[in-house]
């Protein structure tokens, strides 16, 4: 039985908090990263609970739309080295979100398209959420290269998160440039300034995200996998 939970995922507010870092206390508010990671925690938190017997099969659409956008400051965080992956993410993002007036969940959108056998068509909702999955799990994965034991510079970290998610799904001519883009991208001193975080704290957020985004897109790729869709594309 399809379970559906449909539940309001509001805007985090600001936040004031004090806390020991580094051993310099500092007075922040709640960053773009905490705001993302908690999002996607109550999105995962209700895939794992589902009815109190099995976890959720699908997701309401515009809870998802919304902690999603949250996702598009990191984008602009990262300069113009990733201005293609914004304006891609946003863009497809946008179109999902007007959706969500007419679709309940990541289902209804994908049986739309099954039946009108628009799937893979430029510009279809399936298409477009395929494209926001893909955005999550490139930030995931960037996050995940970051934190390596390595201590990888950001150059390499974004260069090795877009080659194993967005690169293959890309024309010659979008991988080029977002090659050359990879130069400008900021230093990892920079981009903690960036996102008011320190080492410590932003070591704690991504992985947060990292562990509850994993959730999402797996429920997002079953959705296609138990509809015959292959995740080639």
């Amino acid at each position: 039985m399809l379970i559906v939970v449909f539940v309001y995922i509001s805007s985090v507010g600001i936040k004031r908090m004090k806390s020991q870092e580094d051993g310099q206390k500092v007075d922040r508010a709640q960053t773009p990263l905490s705001s993302i990671a908690q999002a996607f925690e109550e999105i995962s938190d209700l895939i794992k609970k589902g009815d109190g017997n099995e976890p959720l099969v699908d997701l309401p659409l515009k809870p998802f739309c919304e902690a999603c956008s949250l996702v598009s400051v990191l984008f602009g965080c990262l300069g113009i080295a990733f201005k293609f992956a914004e304006m891609e993410y946003t863009a497809k993002l946008k179109d999902l979100l007007e959706a969500s007036k007419s679709f309940d969940t990541l289902s209804s959108v994908v049986d739309y398209d099954l039946k009108n056998k628009t799937v893979k068509s430029p510009g279809s909702h399936t298409r477009n959420l395929r494209r926001v999955r893909q955005g999550l799990d490139l930030i995931k994965e960037l996050f995940q290269n970051f934190l390596s034991p390595e201590n990888l510079s950001l150059k390499t970290a974004a260069t090795t998160a877009y080659q194993q998610t967005c690169a293959p799904y890309h024309t010659w001519a979008v991988r080029t440039a977002a090659s050359a883009g990879m130069c400008t991208l900021p230093t990892r001193e920079q981009l903690l300034l960036n996102l008011n975080e320190t080492d410590k704290s932003a070591d704690k957020e991504m992985r947060r995200y990292i562990k509850a985004s994993i959730d999402v897109i797996k429920i997002i790729d079953n959705l296609y996998i138990s509809r015959g869709i292959k995740l080639d594309w």
